[in-house]
């Protein structure tokens, strides 16, 4: 079976995990420190603080906003729930706007319809690698005086215009073993604002500034020196990464039929967290014919985030055509960086079988 994501991790990270390991150093040391520098530099940015997971990082980035009860977050439904249920962390509501149907992400004219006194930030997502309308979106932010937070968890490296993703608001990332770059699990926070970087580092340590003096109401939300040199490692084979997964894109668009590959608007460097197609016929149907064929695929997402039954509870009953359209035809196929030219190519002869039997 061709996996839908296979994490790569080399001889390099295995000998920066045993060098932290003989040095004793394990938890918040230098390496954690070498990790927020480097990342900043990729993302173009003053400041990066690393957390210990993607969810994490929109949670400190919501506080360290002033999101609380009362106030009202505009996110996307069609997204991973993390992006919504760390507004609900804070107190704060998201509000739900739809999307555009051709690239997945957040519509701004919509977004800008939802817009009330009680509303404190605009929480795009970058789905799939591909950067929601940022210039757009940051106007609407700042004639509003609204925070933007970018959901970057699966865009690292993404361009919008000749600006990395994370440069543009406060940018969100996560290092889940499947993201196009790993520390195991981990998150990291970017912005060119000092003053919300050292709240971040604060909510991220039990609110502390100097040890055992603890100001406000923070958590352990630390990145160990384990994961952070495995990230260090990773940031150095990133681009090459992303260049071959954007040449694996490239092949399925050439190789799959006119209306199956993903849309990518001008000016936006998708570095294809996942290729998606949209499936023309029982979507249902070509997963199944796909593993018969030795393909593993899957649905990011199969439900909307309004229409988890938990969200249900809490009264959300939106009607948002275009997310709830994509959850019934999406589909992701392996684009990851260790796919051989023989598995790409079977991949894209699998598809094409699949949809000529649907």
């Amino acid at each position: 079976m061709i996996p839908i994501a296979r994490p790569l991790i080399g001889a390099e990270e295995k000998a920066a995990v045993m060098s932290v390991l003989e040095s004793g150093q394990l938890a918040q040391g230098n390496c954690v420190a070498e990790f927020e520098r480097r990342f900043a530099e990729l993302c173009g940015v003053s400041d990066a603080v690393a957390v210990s997971s993607g969810t994490t990082a929109l949670h400190v980035a919501l506080l360290a906003h002033g999101l609380g009860p009362g106030d009202e977050v505009i996110t996307v439904p069609f997204t991973f729930i993390a992006s919504a249920n760390s507004v609900l962390f804070t107190g704060a509501r998201p509000v739900f706007t739809d999307i555009d149907p051709a690239t997945y992400t957040m519509d701004v004219d919509h977004a800008a319809s939802l817009i009330t006194p009680r509303t404190k930030a605009i929480l795009p997502v970058h789905l799939y690698g591909q950067p929601a309308d940022l210039g757009p979106l940051l106007e609407l932010a700042q004639h509003h005086g609204l925070a933007l937070i970018e959901d970057a968890a699966q865009a690292h490296a993404a361009r919008y215009g000749k600006r990395m993703v994370g440069s543009f608001g406060t940018g969100c990332f996560s290092f889940y073993p499947t993201k196009n770059m790993t520390s195991g699990e981990g998150g990291m926070v970017t912005t060119d604002d000092p003053e919300l970087a050292a709240r971040m580092r604060m909510l991220r340590q039990h609110g502390m500034n100097k040890q055992y003096y603890h100001e406000i109401l923070g958590f352990n939300f630390r990145l160990t020196d384990l994961q952070a040199t495995v990230g260090l490692a990773q940031i150095d084979k990133l681009s090459a990464w992303t260049t071959v997964r954007q040449a694996n894109a490239a092949y399925y668009d050439a190789h799959l039929p006119a209306g199956v590959a993903p849309v990518v608007r001008p000016g936006r460097t998708h570095v294809y967290h996942q290729y998606t197609i949209r499936v023309p016929g029982d979507r249902d149907r070509a997963v199944e014919l796909l593993a018969e064929r030795g393909v593993q695929a899957r649905i990011y997402y199969p439900l909307c985030i309004h229409q988890q039954p938990f969200y249900r509870q809490l009264g959300y009953r939106d009607y948002l055509p275009h997310a709830e359209g994509a959850t019934e035809v999406v589909l992701s196929l392996p684009v990851h960086p260790s796919l051989t030219e023989e598995e790409r190519a079977h991949v894209a002869c699998a598809v094409n079988e699949a949809i000529k039997l649907l």
